[in-house]
């Protein structure tokens, strides 16, 4: 085996930027892949899931420039089981120094049903389709999809089949998150024990969180044998998203005793990473969640803080430092320049432009002028609503908003939309709905308002709102986040936010075809 098999490793696939961006709305622009991609790169993931080649021209572009920027990195495609699926993912993938392409078909009795082929056809479609990757590309993984509700003896008999075809990688997707850790340790040990030329490829596992199961399951499958983890920063994904790549990573780290498996993550990039996907995708972290969470570090209750301070051990597991948290050195403030504010997102994960800096450093002081510390997390709540293209066709001017007891609750407002300046006064069922149908009058649309979430970014009166939005619309499904101390404020331009991600999707032409019609692909 070659040192990227080696049986005490075990490799990172990342599909953030292909699973992750299928959660409904969470689809990132150009750049921010290409910046995303480029973080995955620098922290030592083996495998990069670039995107999707054929859903779309756009997913096509992302993924040939992300093969071409790539260090270090495998840049991988995805592609169904068609020819013309294989030939577009190559032409995408082959200018990086390694690329690979990734074919799936579903096999299960479910998923077979779909092409309405029989266990024969299917077999014979694995063979000449793998066979074709292979011949364009000497690394080509290949999916049974929803290959745990697949029957074993077929799954022993296709998986076969895709190894004499030329796989070198065989993932074993648990699609539904149906499955359970002692189940997917049984998969992967007994396709390994019965599968001819098992031993000669690499078996990685794709999990699902469902039941939220997926971490626990993807280690499982590791203790078998599996020694490749696909995942996603935060979890992000389909449905109730994906393993978590934080949570793998660092599980292998801590609970190395009964995992003795290496990584080349650089685990000190995790929270830069985890908050900048937080922020392109418009998916929050919940104060909760594993590792990357606001509270993962956080202790309030008097035992724990007194145990804190005698040892950190007694109730931490891991260092704040081993995920890239660390002691802030700079107190940011309104009398922090520019140099100051650049380092302090730098340190965060955010590298700006010049004439990006000179635009969020203005945003910066008005919120200087409001709060009397600024906080981490005010900084990234800021950098949610620094400048985007899409926030070109309609900006807020001017809100004026009544409210109380006595009704009705009305907002004047004024609109920069297409470079005109209109105004418009309407009322509402409290402040932020008479704001909202202010918009309605001024852009108006069809669209459905989905969520709406307002969260405290920092303690104290004067903390910042964030606020998340999600719209649809004929199938088009969009966020929009941004955060102010004023709530009201907060609400409408996150509310702008996702209009103009809505517009920009109109002018493209149509649904989004690959969020609508190759949902559940892995």
């Amino acid at each position: 085996m070659t040192d990227m098999t080696k049986q005490d490793r075990v490799l990172i696939f990342d599909t953030t930027l292909r699973d992750g961006e299928q959660s409904p709305g969470a689809t990132m622009t150009h750049a921010e892949k290409l910046e995303i991609a480029s973080l995955l790169d620098e922290m030592g993931v083996d495998i990069i899931e670039a995107g999707f080649p054929i859903a779309s021209e756009g997913d096509f572009k992302a993924v040939s420039e992300i093969a071409r920027q790539s260090q270090n990195a495998v840049i991988c495609g995805l592609a169904r089981a068609q020819l013309g699926d294989i030939d577009r993912c190559w032409e995408a993938v082959k200018h990086a120094r390694q690329p690979r392409i990734h074919t799936f078909i579903g096999t299960s009795p479910l998923h077979r049903a779909i092409p309405n082929l029989t266990k024969d056809e299917m077999a014979d479609r694995i063979h000449e389709t793998v066979s074709h990757a292979r011949n364009l590309c000497d690394n080509v993984q290949w999916s049974p999809m929803d290959a745990t509700r697949t029957e074993l003896d077929y799954l022993y008999r296709v998986v076969e089949i895709a190894i004499k075809a030329g796989a070198t990688t065989i993932n074993i997707p648990d699609t539904v998150g149906y499955t359970a850790p002692r189940e997917s340790a049984d998969l992967i040990a007994k396709l390994l024990e019965n599968v001819p030329g098992a031993d000669e490829i690499v078996f990685a596992t794709h999990c699902h969180n469902d039941l939220g199961m997926a971490t626990a399951n993807s280690l499982a499958a590791v203790e078998a044998g599996a020694r490749q983890i696909e995942c996603t920063i935060n979890g992000l994904g389909e449905r109730a998203g994906n393993t978590a790549l934080e949570e793998v990573v660092m599980a292998l780290k801590v609970r190395n005793d009964i995992m003795p498996y290496e990584t080349r993550i650089d685990s000190r990039k995790i929270m830069n990473i985890s908050r900048r996907v937080a922020a392109v995708s418009g998916f929050a972290v919940q104060f909760n969640k594993a590792i990357v969470g606001k509270n993962a570090f956080a202790h309030e209750s008097g035992i724990h803080q007194d145990g804190m301070l005698k040892n950190a051990e007694t109730f931490e597991i891991m260092r704040p430092e081993d995920v890239g948290l660390t002691e802030t050195n700079i107190v940011m403030g309104k009398h922090s320049g520019r140099a100051a504010l650049r380092s302090k997102l730098e340190d965060l994960g955010f590298e700006l432009g010049d004439n990006q800096l000179k635009d969020v450093f203005v945003r910066f002081k008005e919120l200087a002028d409001r709060k009397k510390e600024i906080y981490e997390d005010d900084l990234i709540a800021l950098m949610r609503t620094a400048t985007d293209p899409e926030e070109d066709r309609i900006r807020l001017k001017s809100l004026k908003v009544v409210c109380g007891t006595d009704g009705p609750q009305t907002a004047d407002m004024a609109l920069e939309i297409d470079g005109a300046e209109q105004t418009t006064n309407q009322t509402g069922d409290g402040p932020v709905d008479a704001a909202f149908n202010c918009i309605k009058a001024l852009v108006p649309h069809s669209a459905r308002l989905q969520l709406y979430q307002v969260h405290a970014v920092t303690e104290g009166t004067d903390a910042q709102a964030t606020v998340s939005v999600r719209m649809e619309e004929e199938g088009r499904i969009v966020t929009g986040q941004s955060a102010d101390t004023d709530t009201v404020v907060a609400s409408v331009r996150a509310y702008i936010h996702a209009l103009n991600r809505l517009l920009v999707r109109r002018e493209k032409g149509g649904t989004d075809k690959r969020e609508i019609n190759y949902k559940d692909v892995s």
